[in-house]
């Protein structure tokens, strides 16, 4: 058995993790896989050589690069399909939950920070349906459903600009900040909800890594939005709205290349 272990520079959340798991099922030579995102790092348990695993993680763009390589005598670990089911519905259901809340919020409010983020949400639901039909479902449903779930991810992220952009040019009201940093922080806490549930499902210990938590893009989203809202109360303006929903818009659509690259 060989083990590789690489690092995954731009694996710093559940759902890239889950976008990395779709795309190495296809790779046939590979017996097991271990995550450690607080390090960004993955070990591959496999037969054979490691070109075509590298290959793989490198059409997804998250900066890869080769730690080490070798033979060895470790056990394998192996996953509970039904446990992983379960964790993939929880994590799911929150995402989707926080989706719904923040898109209806943010037009409610005026906020394009808050419907910005509610599309990250919809990503990473799509990414953890995309892996829920993967247990169990074919490689071709998979790739076809990805295909669809990305160009929608690209339709949303196009508007969400278009609109960005019809309202620099003056159109639309200053945002509701009250409204902005509320409902910010529920979904901040719905995301470190999210990867704490994962985090103890891999070390079955009842406490959350800070660095884990602070260094998701996620979580990093939803402080941007946060601090938004105070500079919307500051400023009376709704620029620094609009500057963090473009800058989210760019990583939706992002991310829709990435599931696009899962279909390939």
């Amino acid at each position: 058995m060989q083990k590789t272990t690489f690092a995954v520079q731009q694996m710093d959340c559940a759902s890239e993790e889950q976008l990395v798991r779709l795309k190495l099922q296809e790779v046939s030579n590979i017996s097991s896989l271990q995550f450690d995102l607080p390090n960004r790092k993955l070990d591959v348990f496999h037969t054979g050589d490691y070109q075509s695993i590298f290959d793989a993680l490198n059409s997804l763009q998250l900066d890869t690069t080769l730690i080490e390589s070798g033979t060895t005598d470790e056990f394998v670990p192996t996953g509970n399909a039904n446990l992983e089911r379960k964790l993939l519905w929880q994590v799911l259901s929150i995402n989707f939950f926080f989706f719904a809340l923040e898109i209806l919020m943010g037009f409610i409010s005026n906020s394009m920070g808050l419907v910005a983020d509610s599309l990250d949400m919809l990503a990473d639901s799509l990414v953890y349906g995309l892996a829920l039909f993967a247990i169990g479902g074919t490689i071709a449903k998979k790739k076809n459903i990805a295909k669809a779930s990305g160009y929608f991810q690209i339709i949303l992220a196009i508007f969400g600009v278009t609109e960005v952009i019809r309202r620099f040019l003056g159109l639309g009201d200053v945002p509701t900040f009250q409204t902005m940093i509320v409902i910010s922080t529920l979904a901040l806490i719905g995301n470190a909800t999210s990867l704490y549930l994962l985090q103890k499902s891999k070390n079955n210990e009842a406490h959350m890594q800070a660095s884990m938590i602070f260094t998701s893009n996620d979580v990093i989203i939803n402080i941007g939005v946060i601090l938004a809202g105070i500079l919307v109360f500051v400023t009376n303006s709704k620029i620094p709205d609009l500057v963090v929903g473009a800058i989210v818009f760019i990583i939706v659509a992002r991310g829709a290349y990435r599931i696009l690259q899962i279909a390939k």
